[in-house]
């Protein structure tokens, strides 16, 4: 029951991108087409669940020798170097694949998403429902539930999106200007979630 919580909870009541603010830029910015949002959503979920155990076990080893001030630039690192190594294995083992994420993998690197969840899941302050108890497993499926929620809401607003460009709407507000209005529109829909969990 606590794993079927921290599902609805990660995707929809506490999304990463509509309730934290966290990975704005690759949800502004690769949402025209959903085909790019697919493949965007597909790469974080990889990206953010392996930096996930990879972060959450550094931090132990951090904390065990008195570095703890150092988890942000440690994380940024790891990141960064999981980033390049995925995106070298994936160009040797999986030509097809790479060429389906190798867009996406570099701007992976830049995405506060990832960092954020990596530092709320090492430093135990992920938003868990009531008698979840803060562990790597949680950590994990917290990790993964959270990356779905950024791929729904990156989907979402890219179909949105997509119809608003065969729409007609006013000079003014075409582009950037409607994309907004509606991404706090959406905000405000996934805030009839929050009584739920």
């Amino acid at each position: 029951m606590v794993f079927f919580l921290i599902f609805v909870s990660a995707i929809f009541v506490n999304n990463i991108v509509l309730s934290q603010f966290l990975g704005i830029c690759p949800f502004l910015g690769v949402s025209k087409k959903i085909d790019t949002a697919l493949g965007m959503g597909a790469a974080v979920t990889f990206v953010l669940v392996l930096a996930t155990i990879i972060t959450y076990l550094l931090q132990l080893l951090l904390n065990a020798y008195g570095l703890g001030f150092l988890q942000t630039i440690v994380f940024i690192l790891v990141i960064a170097a999981l980033v390049q190594m995925i995106e070298i294995m994936l160009k040797k083992v999986s030509p097809s694949l790479y060429q389906a994420l190798g867009v996406f993998l570099p701007l992976i690197t830049t995405n506060c998403c990832i960092l954020g969840v990596a530092i709320m899941v090492a430093n135990g302050t992920e938003k868990l429902p009531a008698g979840a108890e803060p562990n790597l497993l949680t950590g994990t499926w917290f990790a993964f539930c959270t990356a779905i929620g950024f791929a729904l809401a990156l989907v979402l607003f890219a179909g949105i999106r997509e119809q608003l460009e065969m729409s007609d709407t006013p000079k003014a507000m075409k582009g950037t200007p409607i994309a907004l209005l509606t991404a706090g529109l959406l905000a405000m829909a996934f805030m009839g979630f929050s009584g739920v969990c």
